[in-house]
């Protein structure tokens, strides 16, 4: 028994020094968002110049987010969403979304954006385990998702909890391969491969998944928190993942999901000023480029400790050496 106690000791040890050790992103910018009526900012992606963001309280539009000044200014672009696929959730589950969404709003919860080179925009829908595709003309039409992708997630351990769905979304460039990740108890990646019109699990569509806790950022005591994932970007042949309970980006292999490493942003996302009373993370959106990281904010009905309500987008530097760097 002693030899186990010394040995859990030993991995806690271990654990944190490798939180504390992890090189602190530079934050180069912080914008307010103007515009988004029911706030709740849970997705950004860059397409082509334009930044877009998306709310899980709103089923019917994205918002173009233009620089004015010091903030960002948030315009709608509406679509009409058709029907969603018959869902491959479970009754109770599909109750509970349903009840919800009476009450916050958000029947969809888009949780996540991504795009590709053509000007398509993919919204993951986390109550029905899908994925809008909006065309750059705005034409809205749900991908065609293999049946496969809930029940081999949900076998896996992960979707089985209420509100601890699909969290985050990444494709690549050419449109062909696509990353789902779930957010947590249990937290993964999925894998979608495009066949003409359909998309397929190649191989099997869960990569990776895991459980359990990991120490928090010093500045909030060092406490165990929930492995999750909140956000997902494809980048240079890469997925980076946004953890948010941990306060880092993950560099991750496409083959297994596998880290590779890890940066914190703790350091500028827990300054004094930056403070919300919420004992969890906030940070739910994620775009990586060449130049650095957007992270957006989703507060809720938070206030910070400086008096700011509306969501936030960070822009964080790139990582010296860049985001492929090695260990």
């Amino acid at each position: 028994m002693r030899w186990l106690i010394l040995a859990a000791s030993l991995l806690a040890g271990l654990a944190h020094a490798e939180q504390a050790a992890l090189e602190e992103l530079r934050l180069g910018a912080e914008y307010p968002v103007e515009g988004m009526a029911n706030g709740n900012l849970s997705g950004l992606a860059k397409c082509g110049e334009t930044l877009w963001g998306v709310s899980d309280r709103d089923d019917d539009r994205v918002f173009q987010l233009n620089l004015d000044g010091d903030h960002l200014q948030a315009e709608a672009e509406t679509f009409v969403a058709p029907e969603p696929p018959e869902s491959q959730q479970p009754w109770g589950m599909r109750m509970r979304n349903w009840a919800a969404s009476l009450v916050r709003g958000g029947t969809l919860d888009f949780e996540g954006l991504s795009c590709d080179a053509q000007g398509n925009r993919y919204l993951v829908s986390e109550t029905q385990s899908a994925v809008l595709q909006l065309a750059p003309n705005g034409a809205a039409q749900w991908l065609r998702l293999p049946n496969a992708l809930v029940r081999q997630a949900r076998a896996s351990g992960m979707l089985l909890h209420f509100n601890q769905g699909f969290e985050g979304i990444a494709i690549d460039p050419a449109g062909e391969r696509l990353w789902l990740a779930a957010e947590q108890r249990r937290r993964g990646l999925a894998v979608l491969h495009r066949q003409n019109s359909t998309w397929r699990c190649t191989g099997g569509c869960v990569l990776f998944n895991d459980s359990g806790t990991q120490p928090s950022p010093a500045a909030l005591g060092g406490h165990d928190a929930p492995r999750d994932f909140s956000g997902l970007s494809y980048f240079e042949n890469k997925l980076f993942t946004l953890e948010r309970q941990a306060y880092r980006i993950c560099r991750r292999t496409l083959s297994d999901g596998a880290v590779e490493r890890c940066w914190s942003f703790a350091a500028e996302a827990l300054s004094e000023p930056r403070r919300y009373t919420a004992d969890y993370g906030v940070a739910e959106a994620l775009w990586i480029d060449k130049d650095g990281a957007w992270i957006g904010v989703d507060n809720g009905s938070l206030t910070r400790a400086d008096g700011e309500q509306r969501p936030i987008v960070w822009r964080f530097k790139a990582p010296e050496g860049g985001w492929s760097q090695r260990q």
